[in-house]
Order: C-alpha cells, then sequence, then structure tokens
C-alpha cells in the first residue's frame, strides 16, 4: 500500500471517528434536556462555547496561536462562514426536529448532505460519479432511512408545522454539505487545530445570544449536578473539539462527498448507544440499515473521488 493510499485511508478513518463521537451526543443531550430542563439550543451554545475554550487553550499550550492567527488572517471569510454554517446547521436540525421528528429531521438533513456534496464536486470535476460511486451512495442512503425510521428514532412526533420542519430539515442538510465542501477546500491549506479553533469560535460566537435569552427568559442556564457539568464538557470537548478537529484532519485526503456518507456512522453508533445503556431492541430493519452503512463506509474509496478545485 502507497504511502498516499494509507493516508487516504486513515483520513477516511478520522472522519468516522468523528461520526461515531457526534453519535454519542444525542444521548448526552437527552439527558441534560431530562434531567436539568437544558433545551438543545441552550446545550449547544454551551457545546460549542466549551469546545472553543478548549481549543484556545489548546492551541496556547501546544504553540499554535501563530497557526491561529495565520488561520484568520488567510482566509478569515471563509473561516467564519463555515464556523456559522456549522452552528446554523445545529440550530435547523434541532429546530427541525421539534417540527417534523426525528426520524424525517435526520433523514432529510443528513440524506441530503451526501447528495450535493457528490453533485457539487461532479459539477465542478465536470464528471459523472461511478456505477461503484452511485452504489455506495444509494446503499449508505437506504440504511440511513432503515436506520432512523426503525431504532428506536420514531418516537418524537411532529408538534407543529410539518412544512416549514421539512424545509429546516432541507436547508440543514444544505447547509451541512456546504460547510463540508468548504472545511474540505480549508483544509487543504490550514493546521487542523488552527482551523478547527476558528470555525469552532466563530459558531459559539453565532450561538452565544441563545446563552443571553435562556437568561433573560428564566429558562434553564447550566446544570448544577457533577454528572451534568461532565456532560457538558464531555459534549464540548470530545464531540465538538476533538470530533471537529478529527473532521478536519480527515477532511485533508478526504473530499467532501465521502466525508458525508462516512460521517453516517453517526446514526449507527447513536442506535448501538441506545440498545447498550438504555435498553432500546434493535429491529432487524435497523440491523440490516446499520450494515448497509458500514459496508458503504467500507467500499469508499477517497482517492477515487473528483477532487475540488480551489
Amino acid at each position: 500500500m502507497t504511502t498516499g493510499r494509507r493516508s487516504s485511508r486513515l483520513g477516511l478513518l478520522q472522519v468516522c471517528a468523528a461520526g461515531v463521537l457526534w453519535g454519542t451526543g444525542g444521548l448526552a443531550v437527552t439527558v441534560l434536556h431530562q434531567r436539568d430542563g437544558l433545551g438543545a439550543m441552550t446545550v449547544s451554545a454551551w457545546r460549542m462555547l466549551l469546545a472553543a475554550i478548549t481549543l484556545v487553550g489548546f492551541a496556547v499550550v501546544a504553540r499554535r496561536s501563530k497557526a491561529v492567527l495565520t488561520m484568520m488572517r488567510a482566509h478569515p471569510v471563509r473561516t467564519v462562514v463555515v464556523g456559522c454554517g456549522t452552528a446554523a446547521y445545529q440550530g435547523l436540525y434541532f429546530v427541525s426536529v421539534l417540527l417534523v421528528g426525528v426520524s424525517v429531521a435526520t433523514v432529510i438533513s443528513l440524506g441530503l448532505a451526501p447528495i450535493l456534496a457528490a453533485i457539487w464536486e461532479h459539477l465542478r470535476a465536470r464528471t459523472q460519479p461511478s456505477p461503484r460511486q452511485a452504489g455506495v451512495l444509494l446503499a449508505a442512503l437506504t440504511g440511513l432511512v432503515l436506520i432512523s425510521v426503525t431504532a428506536g428514532h420514531g418516537s418524537a412526533a411532529p408538534v407543529n408545522s410539518p412544512y416549514l420542519g421539512l424545509l429546516l430539515a432541507v436547508a440543514a442538510g444544505t447547509i451541512y454539505a456546504a460547510t463540508t465542501v468548504l472545511g474540505h477546500t480549508l483544509a487543504q491549506r490550514a493546521d487542523p487545530v488552527a482551523l478547527t479553533t476558528c470555525t469552532t469560535a466563530a459558531g459559539a460566537v453565532t450561538l452565544a445570544p441563545f446563552l443571553v435569552a435562556a437568561t433573560i427568559s428564566n429558562q434553564p442556564l447550566i446544570g448544577t449536578s457533577p454528572a451534568s457539568l461532565a456532560l457538558l464538557a464531555y459534549l464540548g470537548i470530545a464531540t465538538m473539539a476533538l470530533a471537529y478537529g478529527l473532521l478536519y484532519a480527515g477532511l485533508r485526503t478526504t473530499s467532501g462527498s465521502a466525508a458525508t456518507v462516512a460521517t453516517l456512522l453517526e446514526p449507527v453508533s447513536a442506535a448501538l448507544l441506545a440498545a447498550a445503556l438504555l435498553g432500546e431492541r434493535l429491529p432487524w430493519p435497523a440491523i440490516l440499515g446499520g450494515a448497509l452503512i458500514l459496508a458503504a463506509v467500507a467500499a469508499l474509496r477517497p482517492t477515487e473521488e473528483p477532487p475540488l478545485q480551489s
């Protein structure tokens, strides 16, 4: 195996690891909501703020501060756009969950992203997807539908406007695809730690008003028990700082379309975690869906994807 191929596979594994970490976040958010009454947007704001603080501290200790400043000076607009887009994706996704339910929001937002990313990359490269690439995408999306609808994700029923919820889910998927593609272009030029630090800081600023809103409206702002604080720290450090660091490191050798397929491991890990810790039963369609996603990820060949042009 050549050095380039090993590097490509390592990048894909890093993106997969990010997806697995994101899959653990849903359970943590649910526990915080049930135990302390924290809203999804309040938790998201804390998640990005704690991640930004962690990354800035790491950059200082690891003497990466200069790389962070260089990143912001060299690509200020794209960096802020990716950071704000990451925050917007989270917000739109959580709101769509409240309006149309978890299963529909997940299928639309996560399912739309790899399709849009692949279309964009092939249009820019003026190529057509190979039968293998089409098969990988079809298997991944079929698996996503099966696992999202059957693996305990269908309990959250729509409560308000289904049409608005669908629109927000489409917007979330579109932004997710766009930020991944833009993150790919930035990852080719920047240190992953610097890129993650800058984008996360921008996202934290974007979501900070939700903390202010929670304070003004006398909504629960933060958990008081050590367990709740530990969960918030885990969300910020593991599912945000570490996960996005892995994503941007992986995007150095993995295309945006391949990355959006690899991160479909998120619902797989979430379903397995719910089965292990909450005792949720996995019906056979969910198991089949998980197997299809795993097979699709295993079949990915990042070096065969059309390259993005800057």
